[in-house]
């Protein structure tokens, strides 16, 4: 908000202790899957995965779905600079053993990979 001089008003209080976040999990594509477990507010907790190795895949022409390893990142659109790491977010396109899978769930949130098949390889 601005002043009527047209200064910048300061904040009028600092954050509160919940409103505070924690650091991005960035998930990095790993020889073997590693969790850790986190207290969240409300006693609850929150599962982040830390390496992943596999991806569940749901291939729409067959109506089920696969665990497939990951075998390379391809693209971040949240930050290209993650691809380049082997980092793996939400929305990232990865190479899979059956094809090209885009990552629907959020590792630092849910502990799981969950991806849509894009585009199969056929062999």
């Amino acid at each position: 908000m601005k002043k009527p001089s047209g200064g910048e008003k300061g904040r009028y209080r600092k954050k509160r202790k919940y409103e505070l976040g924690r650091p991005p999990t960035l998930t990095k594509l790993g020889e073997s899957e590693e969790r850790r477990f986190v207290r969240v507010r409300g006693g609850n907790h929150k599962i982040r995965l830390k390496k992943a190795v596999y991806v569940n895949v749901a291939i729409p022409a067959e109506g089920r779905s696969r665990k497939v390893k990951i075998l390379d990142v391809i693209e971040t659109p949240s930050n290209p600079q993650y691809a380049k790491s082997n980092i793996i977010t939400k929305g990232t396109i990865v190479r899979t053993e059956i094809g090209i899978v885009k990552i629907t769930s959020r590792p630092g949130q849910d502990g799981t990979l969950n991806g849509i098949l894009v585009e199969s390889s056929t062999r």
